[in-house]
């Protein structure tokens, strides 16, 4: 199933997922209670936004962003980067067979999309990114560093969910091969680990971003396929070249 709007006002994974076994990789209420509300009391001064904040999105969120918005730009976060980092054992995998999703690390910078949430709407729109982005505290929000546009603008402030190395689903810096294996064959709630990859670059190159490490990854998950397609095709034409070769015994025994 595809996220919506209204699985988040209605907090629908959490209550889903709190009769399962998973119900214990979830933050308490009181632990998500005081993230939310220790990110707003840190939101940048006025300024001249007037009251209205950034958020950064470097995954999911460029192409299903789904919180209300005034104004979208391409931007920039320095000091971070975008990898597959995080283990997904709920939206796109599962305990036994986990995925890969995105999380921002330390060192490099970001290429992404930035949304403007109107003041007005500030507390009502976290809340239902954090429904949606700290569902088991995988993430730090932290008010991150941006550039819109060259080198030479003046640089703002957006709220983005960073990896917290701590979370026992921290994956680390794997080799492609390993993500690659993740993505092909996992699949969650949300859709196939593969698919997130995907709508991922579609909406980054809708925007005119780049990115030559999930490009990459996309060239080895489609090459992967390939062979395996190969192979199970001649594996099929030899069986079927065997059975030619090789005919069954008479059974002159047998009767119908």
């Amino acid at each position: 199933m595809a996220i919506t709007r209204q699985d988040l006002e209605s907090d629908r994974l959490r209550a889903s997922l709190c009769s399962t076994p998973l119900a214990s990789s979830l933050l308490p209420e009181d632990v998500f209670e005081r993230s939310l509300l220790d990110a707003l009391a840190c939101r940048p001064d006025a300024g001249p936004l007037n009251g209205d904040v950034w958020v950064f999105g470097y995954g999911s969120l460029i192409w299903n962003p789904m919180v209300v918005h005034t104004e979208r730009q391409r931007a920039t976060v320095h000091g971070y980067h975008r990898g597959f980092y995080l283990y997904s054992r709920i939206n796109r995998g599962t305990w036994d067979n986990p995925g890969l999703v995105l999380g921002l690390d330390r060192g490099g910078c970001c290429h992404g999309m930035v949304f403007r949430i109107p003041s007005h709407m500030i507390e009502q729109e976290f809340r239902l990114l954090w429904r949606r982005e700290m569902l088991t505290g995988a993430y730090h929000p932290r008010w991150l560093r941006i550039r819109m546009g060259g080198p030479d603008a003046p640089e703002q402030r957006a709220l983005a969910f960073v990896m917290n190395r701590e979370h026992e689903g921290y994956a680390g810096r794997l080799p492609d091969s390993r993500v690659v294996e993740r993505l092909r064959h996992a699949t969650g709630l949300y859709g196939p680990a593969r698919e997130y990859l995907q709508q991922t670059l579609l909406g980054l190159a809708t925007n005119g971003v780049d990115d030559p490490y999930l490009g990459r990854l996309w060239r080895q998950l489609q090459e992967d396929d390939a062979a395996d397609a190969a192979r199970a095709s001649a594996a099929a034409h030899s069986t079927e070249a065997n059975g030619k070769e090789v005919p069954l015994p008479a059974r002159p025994h047998e009767t119908v």
